[in-house]
């Protein structure tokens, strides 16, 4: 009688205990920033089934199976990266549909990205190969652009008409609408408008943004034309610091001034996205832009191998830039999360809303003196850097640079090794 009294009280107690326990990881103490809602304060975060379950002053620890001590961090929806090149493994040379892309997971949650959108790697012809070789093996939330070009970025040249279909785009999109998110312009440096004229058409046709890496300019093509003609409210002009594009800033004089168009642009809805990469961010461009007020509606970095071992470095390092401009921290996060979330259609992501997938990132803002190199190799000092401490998608765990969301090792439960299967 004695014995199944105290099994009837521990069954009660575990009852109670796993009542209690109704978060599956709680984010303690830190200082969250959520621009969707307004969000600006030293807050709790709860997760429960991959979703966000509560944002609150305080939530008590007793209430989850696993803490994160986030003191002294920022509390970030999961950061999204607009400008990734992806479509690695193809073992093709001196091309970024291949060697010169990277795999996500390599690159993603040890800087703080829970999402990496594809920037046109791949075109309509290729973009099944791209899918199954990246998209559908990464654990990191790929998305992507689709190249009007029928390769994509490959090794002919993004020049010839022919292959500018925007129907055959469509049809790519229309058939992975699950993960495709608008259509990419890149490179040409032909006559006329065909490759912005074939992803706006593909665009209508879905009802999906363009982003447009502008490439050359001519006396007819200029970003007078591509503002005030071709794009329209929602499309993206990305590398919007690059000292390549036309007329951008009155560049080599002392009163290098930002050129009216592009405030003319961002009144009709065209995003400004940075872009970053090996050739498309200068101090020189970026500096007196943002002193007359231009900033980025979004952050992003044009990752490949090229970039990300020069000047680009990473995500965060090109937060970091944006932030040293002196742009507010609460807009830097702004230009990370939910204005990327929008851009591409996805209000899905990009916030804390309870109920939203559980995508989180815990960053550490450092203070000292940094320097920042630009795409020419050019330094800029800076007194603020951001890390990645630890990066949450779907409510898992997936970078914990300090082991905060860890069990100390002398308390923790280590499982038997077994011993592979007998022949």
């Amino acid at each position: 009688m004695q014995r199944m009294l105290w099994k009837v009280a521990a069954l009660s107690l575990l009852a109670v205990t796993t009542h209690a326990q109704q978060y599956d990881l709680l984010i303690r103490g830190g200082h969250v920033i959520d621009p969707k809602n307004k969000i600006d304060a030293l807050s709790d975060v709860a997760i429960a089934g991959g979703k966000i379950a509560l944002v609150a002053p305080s939530i008590p620890a007793e209430r989850a199976k696993r803490v994160v001590n986030a003191t002294g961090l920022l509390v970030t929806p999961g950061l999204i990266d607009i400008h990734t090149h992806l479509y690695a493994g193809t073992g093709m040379k001196g091309v970024y549909t291949g060697d010169w892309s990277v795999y996500p997971d390599g690159f993603s949650f040890r800087t703080g990205l829970t999402t990496m959108v594809d920037a046109g790697t791949a075109g309509w012809r290729n973009f099944a190969d791209f899918r199954q070789r990246v998209i559908d093996r990464a654990q990191t939330r790929v998305l992507a652009f689709v190249n009007i070009f029928g390769n994509g970025m490959g090794t002919a040249p993004e020049i010839d008409p022919a292959e500018m279909i925007p129907e055959q785009a469509a049809e790519v999109a229309r058939k992975n609408a699950d993960v495709v998110v608008g259509f990419k312009t890149a490179h040409y440096y032909g006559q006329g408008w065909p490759s912005v004229d074939g992803a706006v058409k593909a665009g209508k046709l879905t009802h999906l943004p363009v982003m447009v890496d502008f490439g050359w300019t001519t006396a007819e093509r200029n970003i007078k034309g591509l503002f005030l003609e071709k794009l329209r409210p929602g499309d993206i002009y990305t590398h919007c610091y690059s000292g390549n594009r036309d007329e951008v800033l009155g560049l080599g004089t002392p009163e290098a001034k930002l050129n009216p168009l592009m405030e003319v642009g961002r009144k009709r809805g065209i995003i400004f996205d940075v872009g970053h990469g090996g050739g498309s961010f200068f101090w020189n461009v970026a500096v007196p832009a943002t002193h007359e007020g231009f900033w980025p509606d979004s952050i992003s970095t044009d990752l490949h191998t090229g970039s990300m071992n020069a000047g680009m470095k990473d995500f965060p390092d090109t937060m970091s830039k944006i932030l040293n401009l002196g742009a507010p921290l609460q807009k830097v996060i702004e230009m990370s999360t939910w204005n990327p979330a929008k851009e591409i259609h996805h209000e899905e992501l990009g916030h804390l809303t309870p109920g939203a997938v559980a995508d989180v990132t815990l960053l550490r803002l450092e203070e000292g003196n940094f320097g920042f190199l630009d795409s020419a190799g050019a330094r800029f000092d800076g007194t603020h850097r951001f890390q990645a401490e630890v990066t949450i998608k779907g409510g898992e765990v997936k970078w914990d640079r300090n082991g905060r969301a860890a069990q100390d090792w002398k308390s923790f439960h280590y499982s038997k090794r077994e011993a592979p299967p007998s022949k």
